[in-house]
């Protein structure tokens, strides 16, 4: 069968938006709150000195960091577990930050009272729509019941209602149906997804769905084409890498006083070094040192290695100020060094340690695969997954890994920073 199928990370949108989903909606109704509200706040309560350029100035400004916040966050919302409302707020503390600091270093006037009221309504505004986006209502999509498309039922947080010829769904009440379109589906089917196409509903291949909503890349059964789609954007890799670097020089200086006290308090706290050092593997499958703050008892099970780089639940090795170094990945601030040698980047699949990584490429198919970019600080798999050790769990670990290639981006990225910064403060996944 070939049918034209979508192929875009977006397959979570209704075919038919409300309104109010419509970034038209959302760009007005909020540039009434965002910009026109704090006008009036000033007016009222502004002191008699400020100027039409200041004034000005202030309203390009919010302009600026509401629209590309506005646009930013629709444009995360396309990825697994980004309809949260709480992703509203740190997207538009960054927008609003970046347009006060050009403020500040271009030297313009401007109005503090202005700025603040258009933040803060701009939060507002923002997590209205995001509430709206996701109150009372899953993604609802049809299925073919023919092939594998049946397995999309395991799913939770998606509605998929198995359909049959005599009562088609109309485009606008599902948000697409799906098919198995690798299957040997009947002529009379393949007749009907072209009929359903034609009425303007989506319909999608199953893998290309259960990518989307689970943000996971089947590795089951790669093919050649498949290995070609995760080829990760060279032109990208490359100026990502400088941006590592360039944030990692600007980053050490501000993390060297805290790093030097968290030093002290390993020294105090358990006998050996200050430092872990271990050797992973990094990018084209070229092992480095990776280097950490210590966090447990200077012992090492030379018999067998491979266990001794497994961290278990409530391992006892763990000391006391390696608990709470760990609970806030204050453990992981000297890779910032191996960012700066070009070892690792900010984000990327965790690297294993060289014993692991020997173990998993002998048993899981395609493992080396995912030394083709650079490894993290962060990744995908550790916003969804936590820490992971047995052969099962780095299983699933490694289709998140193989996402992050397949959709490697900024706009990614940007995705895994936010969750990061939410399971730092939460505490998610440490052992």
């Amino acid at each position: 069968m070939n049918m034209q199928v979508q192929t875009s990370p977006v397959l979570m949108t209704r075919a038919k938006r409300s309104l109010t989903e419509r970034f038209s909606t959302q760009l007005v109704l909020g540039s009434l709150f965002a910009l026109a509200v704090p006008a009036l706040i000033v007016y009222l309560f502004q002191d008699k000195e400020l100027t039409q350029a200041s004034f000005g100035n202030s309203v390009i400004a919010a302009a600026c960091a509401f629209g590309f916040g506005l646009v930013l966050s629709r444009r995360l919302r396309v990825y697994p577990g980004v309809t949260q409302v709480a992703t509203e707020l740190p997207i538009f503390i960054g927008t609003y930050t970046v347009a006060a600091i050009v403020v500040l270093v271009l030297r313009i006037d401007y109005s503090n009272t202005y700025l603040v009221s258009s933040f803060a309504l701009a939060v507002g505004v923002a997590l209205l729509f995001a509430s709206a986006l996701v109150r009372g209502r899953l993604p609802r999509y049809a299925v073919v019941p023919i092939g594998n498309a049946t397995r999309l039922g395991a799913i939770k947080w998606a509605q998929f209602v198995p359909i049959d010829r005599s009562r088609l769904p109309m485009a606008g009440r599902v948000d697409g149906v799906v098919a198995d379109l690798r299957a040997d589906l009947p002529p009379e089917w393949e007749q009907t997804l072209a009929d359903v196409a034609l009425q303007g509903c989506p319909v999608y291949h199953f893998k290309q769905l259960e990518e989307a909503l689970t943000g996971r890349v089947d590795i089951e059964h790669l093919s050649e084409n498949s290995l070609g789609s995760l080829i990760p954007n060279r032109a990208f890799a490359d100026i990502k890498s400088l941006a590592d670097r360039l944030t990692a020089l600007l980053v050490l200086p501000l993390v060297f006083v805290p790093c030097v006290l968290v030093a002290l308090a390993i020294k105090l706290d358990s006998r050996g070094p200050v430092f872990f050092r271990q050797a992973r593997i990094g990018r084209g499958g070229a092992p480095f040192t990776v280097l950490k703050f210590r966090s447990m008892h200077d012992v090492q099970d030379r018999d067998d290695e491979r266990v001794a780089s497994v961290t278990q639940d409530r391992d006892t090795r763990i000391t006391r100020v390696g608990a709470f170094i760990r609970r806030y990945r204050i453990d992981e601030v000297p890779q910032l060094i191996n960012v700066l040698r070009g070892e690792m980047s900010w984000i990327g699949p965790r690297p294993e340690a060289y014993a692991l990584a020997r173990w998993y490429e002998a048993e899981l198919p395609f493992y080396s695969y995912r030394h083709i970019v650079r490894p993290g600080i962060t990744g995908w798999a550790q916003v969804n997954q936590g820490h992971v050790a047995d052969l099962s769990s780095v299983h699933d670990k490694l289709r998140y890994d193989f996402y992050y290639i397949k959709n490697f981006s900024l706009w990614l990225d940007l995705v895994i920073i936010l969750r990061t910064v939410r399971i730092v403060l939460g505490g998610f996944g440490v052992k």
